[in-house]
C-alpha cells in the first residue's frame, strides 16, 4: 500500500471501484459511520481525493439494504461526503458463466430487470454513478437505456457479449468496460474473445484496468494500453476489505479469502482472485516502475480520466 512506501506526489487520485479497505467491507450489513470515516481518512492520507464504494452481486433486497446504509453513513460524516463521489453498483445483472462471474456469487446473478434496477437506484438515494452489467443479459437493452436516461454511466463487465451485442449496447449508450482482462475465463479463444472485441471498439469506450501486476500481468497491461484509446483508459484498484492488512485469512463479501505473501486476495481454494489488495497510489507507482509511464500519463489514468467519466466527458 502507499502507506508502506509509495513515493508518488499525486494527491488527487480518483478510484472508481473500491469494495472495501483496511478491514472495512462495503458489502456488509452493519457498516458504521466510524468505519466509513476510517476508510476515508486512510485513503485521503494516502493521496486519494475521492472514490466510489462498490456494492457487488447479492440478492437484490440485500444489495438495496447495503446501498441504503452506505448513503446513510455518508450523510452522517463530513469527510465521507467529501471523499465519496457516488457509488458503483457491480451486479447482479452480470453473467453467471464460470470465469465471467469472478468472485460474485453465481446464485444471486440474474438477468437485467428494470424494476429491480429501480429498487437499487432508489436505495442508493441518488448516489449511483456507475452500474456494471452484462449486455448479453439485458434483454432489449432496457436497463442500459433506463440508466443512460438517468445520466448514469453504464459499464459492461463480467460478461461475454458478441461483437454485435457489444456494439448495440454502445449504440444505446453503454460507455465503459469494467476491469478489462478480468471477470472473464482464464482460457479464451485466442482470437475471438471479449478482450479483443472490446479493444476493437475502444474508440467508443472508457476502459478500466487493475494495475497490480497480477490481475493483468504488466506486459499484457502495456499491450492493452497501447492497443486501446489511451485517452479513455483508467486504472481502478478494485480493493477489498483485506487490503492494507497484510497476509492472512479474511472474510470478504461473505466469503473466505486468503491473502498470500504476494498480497493478492484469492478464494479459499485458490481458483480465482477476489478483488485486489493494492491501492490506487501503489498502482500508480507500478505504472511508473514497470511500464515506464510518465507522470502526465499516470495522472491521465488515475485522476483526469476517472473525473471525466464522472463528469460524462
Amino acid at each position: 500500500m502507499s502507506s508502506n512506501g509509495s513515493t508518488s506526489t499525486n494527491s488527487s487520485y480518483v478510484d472508481l471501484q473500491v469494495n472495501g479497505y483496511a478491514g472495512v467491507d462495503f458489502n456488509e450489513d452493519k457498516l458504521t459511520v466510524e468505519a466509513i470515516h476510517h476508510v476515508c481518512q486512510r485513503l485521503q492520507d494516502e493521496g486519494v481525493a475521492g472514490f466510489l464504494p462498490t456494492v457487488i452481486t447479492a440478492e437484490v433486497d440485500v444489495m438495496a439494504r447495503r446501498l441504503a446504509r452506505l448513503a446513510e453513513v455518508r450523510r452522517a460524516d463530513s469527510l465521507a461526503q467529501e471523499m465519496i463521489l457516488g457509488v458503483h453498483i457491480e451486479g447482479p445483472f452480470i453473467s453467471a458463466a464460470p470465469g465471467c462471474v469472478g468472485a460474485h456469487p453465481p446464485t444471486a446473478v440474474r438477468p437485467a430487470n428494470v424494476a429491480q434496477m429501480d429498487q437499487l437506484l432508489e436505495a442508493a438515494d441518488g448516489l449511483t454513478r456507475i452500474v456494471t452489467v452484462a449486455p448479453e443479459h439485458d434483454e432489449g437493452l432496457q436497463v442500459t437505456r433506463q440508466l443512460v436516461e438517468r445520466g448514469i454511466v453504464v459499464a459492461a463487465g463480467h460478461c461475454d457479449p458478441s461483437l454485435e451485442q457489444l456494439q448495440k449496447a454502445i449504440d444505446t449508450g453503454l460507455s465503459m468496460f469494467t476491469h478489462l482482462g478480468n471477470g472473464c475465463p482464464a482460457q479464451l479463444d485466442r482470437h475471438d474473445n471479449i478482450i479483443q472485441r472490446t479493444l476493437s471498439l475502444s474508440d467508443q469506450l472508457w476502459i478500466s484496468f487493475i494495475a497490480d501486476g497480477h490481475h493483468v500481468p504488466f506486459p499484457a497491461l502495456g499491450n492493452y494500453l497501447r492497443s486501446a484509446n489511451f485517452e479513455k483508459c483508467v486504472i481502478v484498484s478494485d480493493m477489498v476489505s483485506a487490503a492494507g492488512l497484510g497476509p492472512g485469512r479474511f472474510k470478504v463479501c461473505n466469503q473466505t479469502v486468503e491473502v498470500g505473501e504476494d498480497l493478492v486476495p484469492r478464494s479459499a481454494n485458490g481458483s480465482h482472485f477476489v478483488g485486489s489488495a493494492t491501492s490506487l497510489p501503489q498502482m500508480a507507482e507500478n505504472l511508473r516502475r514497470y511500464l515506464r509511464l510518465s507522470d502526465d500519463e499516470i495522472r491521465l489514468l488515475t485522476t483526469l480520466g476517472p473525473r471525466r467519466i464522472l463528469d460524462h466527458v
